[in-house]
């Protein structure tokens, strides 16, 4: 299990600290998506598991309860995400308990939403002894991807908590939860890391040009480096430079390369092209793409401020259907049309 913290996070560690003389029964740590959240709060449910934990709050890592944390194996432990989190999981070292039933092939896709039955089956660890008389402690992430049952289901455990447990929640938008699951959880922000140090990072990480992907990523440095690292940067760069040079041609051969990828992906991706069109129309700043500035900067004389706006607005509604398109290959057609139509 990799819950060692990132150099950012250290300040953030020392003020969490604080809480641990009269811990709250919830604590939702909060804030942008690929900053090591996650690491964050396995690291404190770790420290809060630990035998003999340092002054500064960190878990020894040698004694009997780091052994069995590192095991995903201690009794006193859980983890709830959604069951599509868990292949990504494994691969960078946090998987939990494997489930040896599973086939070699299943025809359903796993679920990206946590379910009622996963928050129900708490039920039976909270009403078991702790090991050792100590505390229960769970850990459930993404927050927002509780959808209406399993959130009222968490909501009533949160309204009446079991003695001797904290539940650790991770959210990447707290517009997303439920205000009465964030008005019975202790909210801790954790802050994007200052660019100098995302940079030093990345740079030890072997990235090269960190700059670029870092803008590209909104300064989170492990969506940067998941970038970096994927074989995705190909398809990014055919559409970008499709919509740094928009026509109508050019949006159908676009979507005809691009249809097998994931749509959520190119809306997402066409969101911070557009948001970068409207800072630079408003203030002369590109944030995501500045390797692009030149073709912005042409773009952004060509667009009128209103026609911009409704464009985002329609690319944002896009969003909220891109993980169920009817036909992937019409959505991003469509998409690029769009797009293109506010320069012809």
């Amino acid at each position: 299990m990799t819950t060692s913290l990132y150099p950012w996070q250290l300040d953030s560690w020392s003020q969490l600290q604080q809480l641990r003389d009269r811990l709250p029964h919830a604590i939702l740590f909060h804030g942008a998506a690929g900053i090591g959240k996650t690491v964050f709060a396995e690291r404190f449910a770790q420290s809060l598991l630990c035998q003999s934990p340092g002054t500064d709050g960190h878990p020894c890592g040698q004694c009997a309860s780091c052994g069995w944390f590192d095991q995903y194996a201690h009794p006193d432990f859980r983890r709830v995400r959604p069951e599509a989190l868990d292949d990504d999981g494994a691969a960078e070292g946090e998987e939990g308990e494997e489930d040896t039933k599973k086939t070699a092939k299943s025809s359903k896709a796993p679920s990206k939403d946590i379910k009622i039955d996963q928050i129900r089956a708490l039920a039976d660890f909270m009403n078991i002894s702790t090991h050792r008389q100590g505390m229960r402690v769970v850990v459930l992430y993404p927050a927002e991807a509780l959808n209406t049952a399993s959130a009222n289901a968490l909501l009533k455990t949160l309204e009446e908590p079991p003695p001797a447990t904290i539940f650790l929640l991770v959210s990447n938008g707290l517009d997303r939860l439920l205000p009465t699951i964030l008005s019975r959880c202790r909210k801790f922000a954790l802050n994007m890391p200052q660019q100098d140090e995302a940079l030093g990072w990345l740079t030890a990480q072997g990235v090269e040009n960190p700059s670029d992907w870092l803008a590209e990523q909104g300064g989170a440095p492990l969506a940067a480096l998941a970038q970096a690292e994927s074989d995705s940067q190909e398809v990014l760069d055919e559409l970008l430079r499709h919509l740094a040079r928009p026509t109508i041609d050019g949006a159908l051969k676009t979507a005809d390369k691009l249809q097998k990828t994931a749509v959520v992906d190119l809306v997402s991706w066409l969101q911070r092209w557009q948001y970068d069109l409207f800072s630079h129309k408003l203030s002369g700043i590109i944030r995501y793409y500045p390797r692009y500035g030149t073709q912005l900067a042409d773009l952004a004389a060509r667009i009128e401020v209103d026609a911009l706006l409704e464009a985002l607005k329609k690319t944002n509604e896009r969003r909220a259907i891109a993980e169920h398109p009817l036909s992937a290959k019409l959505f991003i057609e469509d998409m690029l049309l769009d797009y293109a139509s506010l320069f012809s």
